[in-house]
């Protein structure tokens, strides 16, 4: 099953789904399942946010962005939403031609999760993560609230991803919680980075499928030189997706991972597979 997140619409560029699912039968990823769009099931998202809001844990905020802006964490580190608007009364109508944000209340206490590769998965819901948006103002879903309902109703089991989403469980796993369900296990694995450590991107030039390509490399190739750069292969290999994951079956992975984060300065590491 390959699912699409295109409920940013602001964000989508036109052809991109259509290269995305190009770049990964390239590749050799092919998918067998159907292909799920998050913009066609709107409808399943909105009802689960009406239960929710009957039930009492969302409440809307009006609180504008330059406020939450102002507000932010110095240097980079994760804003927590403070709880402004959340002992207001509440109006869920429009006031000066605006409508609310809806915001879910998360209760006391710290949200865990079964966490396979990264640091621990826990965090203390009101000091480090914040009361977290389902529904922006102008009326888009929130990533973390579709992801968390797609993963429920798909009967998701393991989450495999990049550790830049290791803060993102936390809202996600508050959400299923808050529906009375368990949320899968997950594992952040680290990003592929440049030897300075910076984060591969379009941004700062990162070569991309286009580049590899323009290199004359197909699709074995790329996974053999990617693979063989981290050492999971000898350097050089020639290997489809589907002989790297027979290889790395069982613990060989998480043993391999578990290396790469130890041997990382302060445990940040500096290479590795982005999910």
């Amino acid at each position: 099953m390959l699912r699409i997140d295109d409920l940013d619409t602001p964000r989508n560029r036109s052809g991109a789904e259509a290269a995305l699912c190009a770049d990964l039968l390239w590749l050799g990823l092919p998918w067998d399942g159907p292909l799920l769009v998050q913009s066609s099931r709107r409808g399943l998202y909105s009802s689960v946010l009406s239960a929710l809001r009957r039930g009492a844990a969302l409440y809307p905020c009006r609180c504008s962005r330059r406020l939450l802006a102002d507000i932010s964490a110095p240097h980079g580190a994760l804003a927590v939403y403070p709880g402004f608007c959340r002992r207001q009364s509440p109006v869920w109508g429009a006031l000066a031609g605006r409508l609310p944000s809806w915001r879910l209340k998360l209760p006391a206490g710290s949200i865990s999760w079964q966490e396979r590769c990264w640091q621990p998965g826990q965090l203390d819901g009101p000091l480090q993560v914040g009361d977290p948006v389902l529904r922006r103002a102008d009326g888009v879903i929130a990533y973390h609230f579709a992801t968390a309902v797609d993963d429920l109703v798909l009967g998701i089991s393991d989450v495999i991803r990049g550790e830049d989403l290791w803060a993102s469980t936390a809202p996600q796993v508050a959400v299923m919680a808050a529906l009375g369900c368990s949320p899968p296990r997950y594992g952040h694995v680290p990003l592929w980075r440049d030897r300075a450590g910076q984060r591969l991107s379009k941004r700062v030039g990162a070569e991309g499928l286009e580049g590899f390509k323009a290199r004359g490399l197909d699709g074995p190739a790329v996974v053999g030189e990617l693979a063989g750069s981290l050492g999971l292969v000898p350097p050089g290999s020639r290997l489809s997706a589907e002989e790297l994951r027979q290889s790395l079956r069982g613990d060989n992975l998480e043993r391999w991972l578990g290396t790469r984060l130890a041997a990382a300065p302060g445990g940040d590491a500096s290479g590795g597979l982005e999910s």
